[in-house]
């Protein structure tokens, strides 16, 4: 298996920065690898919700999460923001499939960059729920 090639920005639709904090950093003085999963969950979700694809409280469906995989080109480090890239990679009848890059603020390469993973389920059963036709269309325009 090859190793993945860092994307560049043209990659990605949708940007958010946020700032890494204190106990992001882990003993070798970088940003530890489970806080880029924090970040791909804040981008998904925060989209999510400017879309109004989410009502985190009342919302019928729910995205949950199922798969995420992430690859590390460049290390991060506390006190600098960072950039996340998020764009659609595929879309099924009840899931959805995220590109998500990670940049140092005004990177042109990925340092890491991943997947995640939704399945859009009803809220009650948590059974496989068909994304509705106004998230598709939210989901579509950042494809």
């Amino acid at each position: 298996m090859s190793r993945e090639e860092p994307a560049d920005r043209s990659a990605f639709k949708v940007w958010r920065r946020l700032t890494t904090r204190w106990a992001d950093n882990d003993a070798y003085g970088h940003v530890n690898n489970t806080v880029y999963y924090e970040w791909f969950d804040t981008a998904v979700n925060a989209w999510m919700v400017e879309q109004d694809m989410l009502d985190i409280e009342h919302g019928d469906p729910i995205g949950l999460v199922v798969e995420t995989r992430c690859n590390y080109f460049a290390p991060l480090a506390f006190p600098e923001d960072v950039e996340v890239g998020l764009a659609v990679a595929s879309l099924g009848r009840s899931s959805i499939r995220y590109r998500i890059g990670i940049f140092a603020v005004g990177g042109d390469r990925a340092a890491a960059q991943g997947e995640f993973v939704h399945v859009v389920v009803d809220r009650a059963g948590r059974r496989p729920a068909e994304i509705p036709p106004a998230w598709r269309q939210s989901l579509e325009a950042i494809s």
